[in-house]
Order: structure tokens, then C-alpha cells, then sequence
């Protein structure tokens, strides 16, 4: 009986292998069955692109990262933090009840690369902007364990030691208006030092951050130390405004308990 059933799969796969050994005798075959596996594949990936307008929401308010949280954002790339959470929210009900309103199109637009990811070791962390305070933020950075007694999660408390380095800033962002970030001659020009205004409030350094990237820009000293821009101010610049640079998930998604 079982061989029976079996007998259709068999007849198949020995038609399946008869069938490819002809193929790669043929070397003009078997170059053009690739070529059209390939172009099936390429077009598979490549049709979405056309709809791309479409596919992500048009939000002329969304702001740019700031430099400093440009930094943060490099810094947790180069620290893997990207290996054990995820930036996207999905759909599901739990993911939505966990994190908040679920991650739109738009809020990646300029995020080179992507990192939405799917591995959570950790949390999500598309909507972690402002959700705990910069003491909690260095604190946890520091010594996981001591805020989480569970977590897994590796310390980082050299950032807090680490200088930043600003040099770079206005080529990483020229870099990035090359693939599309809108940034402006000014922004790029004024790169490093926005850097560091952004982490000194009480200066003029801050005032043009305000000017170049809203009234809204967190300008605050992160790291809890004045005396000096470090990694540590960069990262968590970059966590805080996570989910911060456009408001409209909330707008377009109703609220808990309005569906």
C-alpha cells in the first residue's frame, strides 16, 4: 500500500533526475535553464520596486537623524546590537499590544541599511525612543543585569570612555545624501559640530542643531557627563528618538480597544 502511494513521487523525481543529467550534458541547455531560473528569481524581487510609491507613505514632516544619532546608529551597527533586536513592529495583535502601533514603510526611509531583523533575543525596539530615561538608558548599557536580572545582553560601559569621533561626520552624511537622505550643504557642512551641540544644551553649538533639524530635536547631555562627547551620548541620542522621527503610526492606526 505504501509503496503504492509512493509510486506517482518516484516516477517523478526519476523523470526529474533522467531530465537534468540530459541537461548538463548540454551545455547551452543548462546555460539557459539558468538564465531563466535567474530572471523568474530577479523579477520575483525586483516587481516591487515598481509599486514603491505605493508602498511607502509620503510624510513631508518626517526629520532626519542629527549627526549624533547618525553616530549612535553607526556605533550599535558596529556593536551587533542589530544580531539581537529587531526593528519592526509587525501586525499581530501581541507584537501591537507589546510595542505599540506596528512599523510603517516610511519610518525606514532613510535608514541605510535596514535593520528590522527578526531574531529577538532582545526586545523590539522600533518604538523605545523616550520610553525610559538617559540615566536608565546609560545605566542599562553599563551593567544589563543590574536593571534586568535575566538579560543576556553583553555591557558596553567602555562607550562611556570612548571619545566620539566627529571627523568623519560630514563625509558619513555626504555619503548618505548620495543614496538619497536629503541633507542639506549646511547640515553636512556643520556635521561635527552639531555633534556636538547636541549634547551641550546650553550653548550656541545647540541652538544651530535646533535650527538645521526642528524644535523638536533632543538636546540634552546623555551620558550624564559634560565634560566630554562620547559613544555613550551617540547611542543613546540614536535609541531616544527610535520611533520619534514621524508621528504617523499613531496617526494612521487606532488606538488600543478603537478597533
Amino acid at each position: 500500500m505504501f509503496r503504492t502511494l509512493l509510486k506517482p513521487f518516484t516516477r517523478f523525481f526519476e523523470f526529474h533526475a533522467k531530465t537534468h543529467y540530459r541537461a548538463e550534458r548540454h551545455s547551452m541547455a543548462l546555460s539557459v535553464g539558468i538564465i531563466l531560473a535567474a530572471g523568474v528569481g530577479g523579477f520575483i524581487e525586483i516587481a516591487p520596486l515598481f509599486t514603491i510609491d505605493d508602498t511607502v507613505e509620503a510624510d513631508p514632516d518626517m526629520r532626519l537623524y542629527t549627526p549624533l544619532e547618525q553616530a549612535g546608529r553607526d556605533i550599535y551597527i558596529r556593536e551587533g546590537c542589530y544580531a539581537c533586536h529587531s526593528q519592526m513592529i509587525r501586525t499581530l495583535q501581541d507584537d501591537v499590544d507589546r510595542y505599540g502601533p506596528y512599523s510603517l514603510a516610511v519610518e525606514s526611509k532613510y535608514d541605510h541599511p535596514m535593520l528590522w531583523g527578526s531574531k529577538r533575543t532582545g526586545p523590539d525596539l522600533a518604538r523605545v525612543g523616550e520610553k525610559y530615561s538617559d540615566d536608565w538608558q546609560v545605566r542599562h548599557l553599563v551593567d544589563p543585569r543590574a536593571l534586568v536580572p535575566e538579560s543576556v545582553m553583553p555591557q558596553y560601559a567602555f562607550l562611556l570612555d570612548t571619545a566620539l569621533e566627529t571627523d568623519s561626520l560630514p563625509g558619513r552624511l555626504a555619503a548618505l545624501r548620495a543614496v538619497g537622505v536629503p541633507y542639506t550643504d549646511d547640515q553636512i557642512g556643520s556635521a561635527a559640530s552639531d555633534a556636538l551641540g547636541q549634547a551641550l544644551p546650553d550653548t550656541e553649538r545647540a541652538d544651530g542643531v535646533l535650527d538645521r533639524y526642528g524644535d523638536e530635536t533632543n538636546v540634552r547631555i546623555f551620558d550624564g557627563r559634560s565634560d566630554r562627547l562620547t559613544e555613550m551620548d551617540a547611542l543613546v541620542a540614536y535609541l531616544q528618538i527610535l520611533g520619534g522621527l514621524t508621528d504617523l503610526p499613531t496617526k494612521t492606526q487606532p488606538a488600543r480597544g478603537e478597533e
